[in-house]
């Protein structure tokens, strides 16, 4: 076990990061991460890090190709500093959509990002709720995934939902849904959808039963926020009494927030894996997953179980 516990944060999260380091209660590793005037990235780490278990929380929203570079050079800063490990601490994975080659002549994005981060130096991952959870094998390094599952489940019991139906705004979502429909003794639906390109989403029909329900329809991430109102309207035209929209990375691309907030979502919720607006209209919720994500790096540091931190009682 490394002795010294070091935080060490690019731009993309302070105060995720900040929160952190107070719940590790330790100080924050004094670092620069600026730029040139050519808009080159500089980084300048100003602590003493021989020999230290470092954790580099950088996030990759909402300027995901700088935040990315901001993360590559504050991990070689780090190994060339003889840092004793290194582990990169991303809450919110980029690049995770291109998992695979789902046409002929596109790149396998998740990948690239991997080997770059492996390359620059990472020992270790952290992160939370990979958009495809087999990106975990693209790293030839321990990755600890994370679930956002212990914060929404926190978020739900406060609303004291009514016989409640959990939906799975697509196929892929439906072993999330069964997740949390089991630990809220729920039954299941899904959104048989079906996506033309990067921002054009269209539904099909509703598998499952949200009539006189409360449906809780939950995603790993919004972006544009299509998917998720088009489940919120299908929910409402099937006869749920009321519905909410729950998602750990709340990305809000371009239109997101106006549309959600004009859809009839009773609420919405995201954690903090990326930074939340804060100006957000009244029906929009946040929960932090600063103690999630200080749990577990306590745990790397102890060299112990981080999955038995996070398992239900």
């Amino acid at each position: 076990m490394h002795d010294r516990l070091t935080v060490v944060a690019g731009n993309s999260h302070p105060a995720l990061a900040a929160a952190v380091a107070q719940l590790l209660e330790i100080p924050q590793c004094q670092a620069h991460v600026g730029r040139f005037p050519d808009g080159e990235i500089d980084v300048k780490v100003y602590d003493d890090l021989r020999g230290a278990d470092v954790f580099i929380l950088q996030s990759t929203c909402p300027h995901v190709n700088d935040h990315i570079m901001e993360l590559l050079l504050l991990l070689d800063t780090c190994r060339r500093a003889s840092a004793g490990r290194i582990t990169a601490v991303i809450p919110y994975y980029g690049y995770a959509r291109k998992d695979r080659k789902d046409e002929g002549r596109v790149p396998i994005s998740a990948k690239v990002v991997a080997n770059a981060i492996c390359g620059a130096g990472a020992e270790r991952v952290l992160t939370v709720d990979l958009h495809a959870a087999q990106i975990q094998g693209f790293f030839d390094i321990p990755v600890d995934h994370l679930y956002a599952k212990p914060v929404l489940m926190e978020y739900l019991r406060t609303l004291k939902v009514n016989d409640p139906v959990v939906v799975a705004p697509d196929m892929g979502g439906l072993k999330r849904a069964r997740a949390y429909a089991e630990s809220l003794g729920a039954s299941v639906a899904i959104v048989d959808k079906r996506r033309f390109d990067g921002e054009k989403v269209d539904w099909q029909q509703m598998i499952g039963e949200v009539k006189g329900k409360e449906a809780l329809i939950i995603d790993d991430m919004i972006t544009t926020g299509g998917s998720m109102v088009q489940a919120v309207e299908i929910a409402r035209e099937k006869g749920a009494t009321k519905v909410y929209a729950l998602a750990t990375h709340g990305v809000f691309c371009k239109d997101a927030v106006a549309r959600l907030k004009s859809s009839s979502a009773d609420a919405v919720m995201v954690t903090d894996t990326v930074p939340v607006p804060g100006d957000l209209p009244a029906k929009f919720h946040t929960r932090s997953v600063a103690n999630l994500l200080a749990r577990a790096i306590r745990a790397i540091h102890s060299s112990e179980s981080v999955s038995a931190l996070f398992k239900e009682t």
